[in-house]
């Protein structure tokens, strides 16, 4: 008996994992960039926050995948802290949904409706060739799978209904909720899924191996351990993300805390026993766990909600902010409103958006130093940095370019026009360096995590082109703060040297490969670097060229 309860739990629980991952994938997928950029307009204000967090995490199916992408929002710059708490609060609101989904597995044969959600999906998936239905597929192969679990799992525990030992086990944490409550919180945080473990919990109670008033405390520990994930998540990024997860695991933490004496008083079970009116059999009890579980996330929203502010404080108390560099990838000096307001002025609105132009490209000069430096100095402590700095330069060249064509659309004077265009190009060229600033961090991650390591002459030629290099940049940013054409012209003299020495780099690299001072995988390594640091003096060029020619307004003021 033990051998097929625990196998049927562990298959039971891996066919559940893997459909909850497939569906939340697929609706995510689904979502796309618009699920970022409605997160960044809708939560502005704390009540819209808490219900885009709930809405999308009931969409996708997961409230660890919402509060991840929480966090790196905040990590990214593209949402402020406030608005992340107020997102994380209300996906702990959708992902109650979940238990309503697995409450149908005692109404309904799950069976006979996993199977076709299986097979349409899986269909789906194989023969369309559109993205969109492929997503779809997905999702629904991944609801099948979920109630394909439930049905293994209520079939493994079957068994157990009539052991007393199980039973009296169980008994305990209502009589002791203190235990419950830590159990229920490391069986989610093994399971990586507040979801799976409330199933669980509503299978297990379907069988008879849980009374309701012993379900409630595992339910509280489940809320504390789902935060498990945004911490992993939160490790290495910046404050305001570290913050953004301690929020999470406060606000959970809080609401355990006072709801404690309330359970462990009875008052709670009666409670819900008061919203669903009746006498709790095994049909109902997965509904009365699913509403115990939705109340205490819901009340706990509310609670918290007008002391949003006072929680923000104090995470930044905790979360102390570190020395170190800050990525900000969210837009600093544009203002949508200024495109409608009645005191427009198409100078002032090109200047802001120049000044994000300015920051994208002091962003990619970082991330290109950081990492060759870490190759130079054989030190890879900030190579992390890079993609995420490429995320954040991302976030700008998006922004800013819906910013730049909404601002072409007004009636503008000619000269501020016609600029336009040309820095919309020289965005994208920014973006492309922080492609190539990406690669080169990779293959910096390589070389040192391989302890490889380029022959004296091949490192003296890298260390050559990348000053060059080093040197445009520099130049770049003064071209574009000021729009000074002298700068220009010194980005396009450097460039052509950085072209002869490329030529002359790639045919060095052939000869000692040739005759045995480099192995073949080193002058492969050694030829992405020079192509990469290449590329992005070629885009360094297309800047020069557009300042040289066509940027007629001026310099940007008051940086």
């Amino acid at each position: 008996m033990f051998k097929e309860v625990l196998f049927g739990t562990i298959g039971g629980l891996g066919i559940f994992l893997y459909g909850m991952r497939l569906m939340s994938d697929g609706l995510k997928r689904i979502s796309g960039e618009k699920l970022k950029r409605v997160l960044g307009v809708l939560t502005k204000n704390r009540v819209m926050a808490v219900m885009v967090g709930a809405g999308f995490t009931a969409l996708i199916q997961s409230s660890s995948a919402m509060t991840v992408m929480a966090v790196g929002l905040v990590n990214s710059g593209f949402m402020a802290l406030s608005q992340a708490i107020g997102v994380v609060m209300g996906a702990n609101i959708g992902t109650t949904i979940t238990a309503w989904l697995v409450s149908a597995l005692a109404v309904f044969k799950i069976s006979q409706y996993a199977y076709p959600a299986i097979g349409i999906g899986f269909l789906m998936t194989l023969i369309s060739k559109r993205r969109s239905i492929k997503n779809w597929g997905t999702a629904l192969l991944g609801f099948g799978l979920i109630f394909l679990g439930l049905a293994v799992l209520k079939e493994s525990f079957g068994p157990l209904r009539d052991s007393m030992l199980i039973k009296d086990m169980f008994v305990n944490f209502g009589r002791n909720p203190v235990l419950g409550i830590f159990v229920g919180a490391a069986a989610t945080m093994i399971l990586q899924s507040s979801s799976v473990t409330v199933a669980v919990i509503q299978v297990m109670a379907l069988q008879g191996l849980l009374d309701f008033q012993s379900a409630i405390p595992l339910i509280l520990g489940d809320n504390i351990g789902t935060t498990i994930t945004a911490q992993l998540a939160s490790l290495k990024t910046n404050p305001n993300a570290r913050r953004t997860a301690n929020a999470h695991t406060s606000f959970n933490i809080f609401g355990v805390i006072y709801m404690l004496p309330i359970v462990w008083l009875g008052y709670y079970p009666r409670l819900i026993e008061w919203i669903v009116p009746g006498e709790i059999t095994p049909t109902t009890i997965m509904v009365h766990i699913a509403v115990a579980h939705t109340v205490f996330n819901v009340v706990n929203t509310l609670i918290f909600l007008p002391f949003t502010g006072y929680l923000e404080k104090f995470v930044v108390k905790i979360s102390p902010e570190k020395k170190g560099m800050v990525i900000e990838g969210r837009l600093k000096y544009l203002d949508r409103k200024q495109l409608t307001s009645q005191h427009f002025a198409p100078h002032f609105a090109l200047t802001q958006a120049q000044k994000e132009v300015l920051r994208m490209a002091e962003m990619a000069d970082k991330a290109v130093k950081i990492a060759m430096d870490g190759l130079f100095d054989r030190n890879n402590k900030k190579l992390e940095l890079v993609p995420e700095m490429e995320d954040a330069i991302d976030d700008l060249q998006r922004e800013i370019t819906r910013y730049m064509v909404d601002l072409s659309r007004r009636h503008l004077p000619r000269e501020i026009a016609d600029e336009i265009p040309v820095w919309l190009h020289s965005i994208n060229d920014i973006e492309k360096i922080g492609d190539h600033a990406e690669n080169l961090g990779e293959l910096t991650e390589r070389v040192l995590d391989e302890k490889l390591q380029f022959s004296d002459e091949g490192k003296a030629q890298l260390k050559e082109i990348y000053d060059y290099i080093s040197e445009m940049l520099t130049f770049t940013q003064n071209a574009l703060l000021n729009i000074d054409r002298e700068s220009a012209t010194a980005i396009l003299v450097i460039e052509q040297k950085v072209n002869d020495l490329h030529i002359a780099a790639r045919q060095d690299n052939l000869d000692r490969m040739n005759s045995g001072i480099t192995r073949p995988t080193m002058g492969i390594l050694f030829l992405d670097y020079i192509q990469n640091l290449e590329k992005i003096g070629d885009h360094l060029s297309n800047i020069a060229i557009a300042v040289k020619r066509d940027f007629r307004y001026g310099a940007i003021l008051d940086v």
